[in-house]
């Protein structure tokens, strides 16, 4: 079986994430195809955007997000992902009870006792209206009939987890600070989401599969669940299995992939990028060692935004008074110090609206 080093594999995460050369791609496309974007930063996406896209525009996604074909939900290890419609509507019910066991992982003796299904019911009549509320206002309308688990424990339940919901505009709006405020999906988007399969059948799960792979291939089973944190895949792998070919890193893992996705040459030169907070070509996966050093691997979960040097987490990145100050993880040489100068002056460019190109890096 032949092995794929991880050079290999970084150039494939490279060119299936749209980062080897940006893409002339849609955005609602490109969020389709990247299987959604993590975005409980709500500003993040729209970097996470422009080092993928050609010519991108923050208007273009404000359309998509007032619009209604792309939505701010709770979906994927039960972190807010930004997703088109058609995904959330397909996905949700497959994730639900994930989601649910999460929430429970964090409340379950604040819950004890409760029914969810009756909670369930109970909010979705509080919010049946379509009206946007916060968490809060959902949980002070439960509260006096559960008071026991607190107005937290509840929130979370039912907005996470019980009932399907979008996070409405102007929320995740370029350049605009808004809290949160809640609306069932099945109000904002004019449908319910599709329900659960029969048992013993997973055809979302099998689609998963295939989209995972066609965006972060070539993967383990493992990297699968790190990305989504769904439970029963070893089946749904299992189904698709004869449609897919096989590698192994050099840990000695199966690796699966779709038979014509690109595997790039890992000569092929990779452009300095700069990744937002939280972004699914770091976290996407179990083992990160193809794009972050294990030694700076917690700088994927803290929030860190990255730079990627030769392909690689070789930087983070912040913006003060308009200027993108890097500060490099190893020493650079003259040529990716110009390289990440370029880029980082193009990004404070548009991050500031043509104000500013400055960019600072610091002694790495």
């Amino acid at each position: 079986m032949t092995v794929l080093d991880s050079r290999a594999l970084n150039r494939a995460t490279l060119a299936r994430q749209l980062l080897l050369e940006r893409a002339d791609m849609k955005p609602s496309d490109a969020v389709s195809h990247l299987c959604g974007l993590q975005a409980q930063e709500p500003q993040e996406p729209f970097t996470g955007l422009w080092s993928r896209l050609r010519g991108f525009d923050p208007a273009a996604l404000d359309g998509l997000l007032t619009g209604r074909t792309v939505v701010r939900t709770h979906l994927m290890r039960r972190t807010v992902h930004l997703v088109t419609a058609a995904d959330v509507l397909a996905w949700r019910a497959r994730h639900e009870p994930m989601l649910r066991q999460r929430v429970l992982g964090t409340y379950r003796r604040e819950l004890d006792g409760v029914d969810l299904g009756e909670l369930a019911s109970a909010a979705r009549a509080v919010t049946s209206d379509g009206e946007p509320r916060t968490m809060t206002e959902i949980a002070a309308a439960l509260v006096g009939r559960w008071p026991a688990p607190g107005r937290r424990a509840l929130g979370e339940m039912v907005v996470a987890a019980l009932v399907p919901m979008a996070q409405t505009p102007p929320r995740g709006l370029w350049r605009v600070k808004a809290g949160v405020r809640n609306t069932p999906l099945a109000h904002w988007l004019g449908r319910e989401p599709a329900p659960p399969a029969p048992d013993g059948t997973d055809p979302v799960g099998a689609a998963l599969v295939r989209r995972y792979l066609a965006a972060f291939g070539p993967a383990a089973s493992a990297d699968l669940r790190a990305w989504c944190g769904l439970a029963g895949l070893p089946a749904a792998v299992a189904a698709v299995r004869g449609e897919l070919i096989a590698f192994r890193d050099e840990r000695g893992r199966e690796l699966l992939d779709l038979p014509d996705a690109p595997r790039p040459d890992p000569a092929t030169p990779a452009p300095v990028r700069f990744l937002p907070a939280f972004d699914n070509a770091v976290l996407g996966y179990h083992d990160r060692g193809r794009i972050i050093d294990d030694g700076h691997r917690g700088l994927s979960v803290e929030g860190a935004r990255v730079v990627l040097v030769d392909g690689r987490v070789r930087g983070t990145w912040t913006v003060d008074a308009g200027t993108v100050a890097v500060s490099p993880l190893r020493g650079l040489t003259r040529a990716e110090r110009a390289a990440v100068v370029e880029e980082g002056g193009s990004l404070a460019s548009f991050l500031s609206g043509g104000e500013s190109d400055g960019v600072r890096v610091t002694e790495g």
